[in-house]
């Protein structure tokens, strides 16, 4: 049995940001690699749906099978590869898919917010019509 917080069984750290708020830290050690993902929130109503939709991924992480139920201290989601994942599944469609996955994201936490701005622009435009003569 190894000790899981003997040093030379993990690697040091890498951080790799792109922006303060937007960053990835992959840590490794001699049989995984983890990866934390801090994904871009430029305001308030960011902060909402992505906190929200990546709770209802978390929820599923079963059905992911790399992902974490939850995230690493300061990042937002978090996936889990060990040494079973690469040795059932194919290495080149595991990074296609974390990268993917990662796209999906920003896509659908922008596709939710343009909906999201459209709906209360509706519910606005309703609402002052009220007060027309």
């Amino acid at each position: 049995m190894y000790n899981r917080q003997h040093p030379e069984l993990l690697l040091k750290p890498i951080v790799i940001s792109r922006t303060e708020e937007e960053s990835v830290m992959i840590e490794g050690s001699i049989n995984s690699l983890r990866m934390s993902v801090r994904i871009r929130k430029s305001d308030e109503l960011d902060k909402i749906l992505a906190n929200r939709f990546l709770r209802f991924l978390s929820q599923r992480a079963e059905e992911f099978v790399i992902l974490r139920r939850k995230p690493i201290e300061g990042y937002d989601i978090s996936f889990l590869v060990t040494n079973f994942h690469t040795e059932d599944m194919f290495k080149h469609k595991l990074v296609d898919f974390i990268i993917q996955f990662l796209n999906d994201i920003d896509s659908e936490i922008s596709a939710m917010k343009t909906s999201l701005n459209g709906r209360a622009r509706v519910v606005a435009t309703e609402f002052l019509m009220q007060f027309r003569s």
